[in-house]
């Protein structure tokens, strides 16, 4: 439990950070909406004047765009970008911290498994992410609530911010899985901006096109916003993929972790 209680310490102000910089982004996106929605029809048709492959990588929908729901789909589509960083660089970063600042030694002399390691960092790692998830629902729903022209939909505004976690779930598996697959990492960024970019751009390509099979190749692709707001609903074939997905990158991360040669401090 000492271990979790450190961990959690220990990530305090990079969570207190990202948190900031989520709300931050959404205030200043949320802050354009009253004007957009005063001169929808000047907008639709600026939008409307885009290619259909470059609304499609912005996930701009014309016959929703203007509504609240329909620009918050807009502009999530960043904001799941900077919270992918957020949870693949925690999950990169967690559990080859000691190997980076060589402090192995210090650790694995502790009388506790290495099971018992991976769960503690993973349990602070995801607690982080929790917190961030609720804050930033709670402030992206007062900001909603100032800016909106209309009613909208309390649920699936919440279900679109829900995926949030959901795709910081994954990443952060992979991330977590990548720190143990990796023999020595010696710097973090680079490898989580590489990924989580990598993702990003496979999913905008894959927005240009219709084939639905493509989209399991980027989680950015698992939740759409526009669909959530047609249906109320996830669509089950990316949902059960994306939890498949952090499953096996977690029980990967517990084996290699527990096998791998960790190196002394020399």
């Amino acid at each position: 439990m000492n271990m979790f209680w450190h961990e959690l310490n220990s990530l305090r102000k990079s969570t207190i950070l990202w948190t900031c910089t989520l709300i931050a982004l959404a205030g200043i996106y949320f802050s354009v909406y009253p004007a957009i929605a005063n001169d929808a029809a000047d907008f639709k048709r600026l939008l409307g004047g885009y290619p259909a492959s470059v609304r499609a990588i912005l996930g701009i929908s014309l016959d929703s765009i203007t509504s609240l729901l329909g620009f918050y789909s807009m502009i999530f589509t960043f904001i799941t970008l900077c919270g992918a960083i957020q949870a693949m660089n925690l999950g990169v970063s967690i559990l080859s911290k000691e190997t980076r600042e060589r402090t192995a030694d210090f650790l694995l002399v502790k009388p506790v498994s290495r099971s018992a390691i991976v769960s503690s960092k993973l349990l602070a790692a995801l607690t982080m992410l929790i917190i961030t998830n609720v804050i930033y629902y709670a402030a992206a729903s007062i900001l909603a609530a100032m800016v909106k022209t209309a009613d909208f939909s309390v649920t699936l505004f919440f279900m679109i911010n829900l995926t949030l976690l959901f795709i910081q779930l994954i990443f952060f598996s992979i991330g977590a899985a990548v720190a143990v697959i990796i023999p020595k990492l010696k710097s973090v960024l680079p490898v989580s901006l590489g990924v989580v970019f990598g993702f990003f751009f496979i999913g905008a390509l894959l927005a240009a096109g219709e084939n639905d099979a493509a989209r399991f190749l980027s989680p950015f692709k698992y939740f759409n916003p526009s669909y959530i707001i047609r249906n109320s609903n996830y669509e089950a074939p990316y949902l059960i993929t994306g939890a498949v997905i952090v499953i096996i990158a977690t029980v990967t991360t517990y084996i290699i972790y527990a096998k791998k040669d960790i190196h002394a401090v020399s």
